[in-house]
């Protein structure tokens, strides 16, 4: 015996699917960044609504990383995943990749060195359907911030870190890639 699938059960069960896969608080960030950017799907509570991105820490060209209010000049904030290298490229900065190059630091783990695509330190695996980023040498380990969040200026900032994907709430492992 077959069933019939009708396109209105579709709809309905995929409607469902993204309710229940999205936090009760969830909420959107207006971006205003203009150029590539990697950013918190979630808001998470920035101030103005502007989202979360991936960013140097202090002005300018630094070698460290963490995650900032997405400025709307964008700067410093601009990143690109290179999907056939699995690295997270500066857009500001030539040659400058993402790299997990200080685990044992718990406030800036991640920094920003020359772009060595054979170097494990700076491989990421972007799953599209899940929104997370993965380290690829322990795909386990996701991406995320820190819940506490800090003043910078006019804008706010959290750390960026690695945990386990499994003990991540939502809200702080999906990423939305815009390149």
């Amino acid at each position: 015996m077959y069933k019939i699938i009708t396109i209105t059960s579709i709809i309905m069960a995929a409607t469902l699917g993204l309710a229940i896969s999205q936090p009760a608080n969830a909420e959107t960030p207006i971006i205003q960044t203009k150029g590539p950017i990697i950013h918190l799907a979630d808001n998470l509570q920035e101030e103005a609504k502007l989202g979360w991105c991936i960013d140097t820490d202090g002005r300018g060209l630094s070698d460290l990383l963490h995650a900032h209010s997405c400025k709307p000049s964008g700067g410093d904030v601009l990143f690109t995943y290179v999907e056939e290298t699995g690295q997270i490229a500066s857009a500001t900065y030539d040659n400058k990749c993402m790299a997990f190059n200080a685990p044992e630091n718990a406030i800036n783990p991640f920094g920003l060195v020359n772009c060595d695509s054979s170097a494990p330190e700076q491989k990421f695996v972007y799953e599209t359907e899940t929104l997370e980023m993965h380290f690829g040498p322990d795909e386990t380990q996701c991406l995320t911030v820190s819940a506490e969040i800090d003043r910078a200026g006019p804008y706010l900032s959290r750390d960026l870190f690695l945990a386990s994907c499994d003990s991540l709430e939502t809200r702080f492992k999906q990423w939305v890639v815009k390149n």
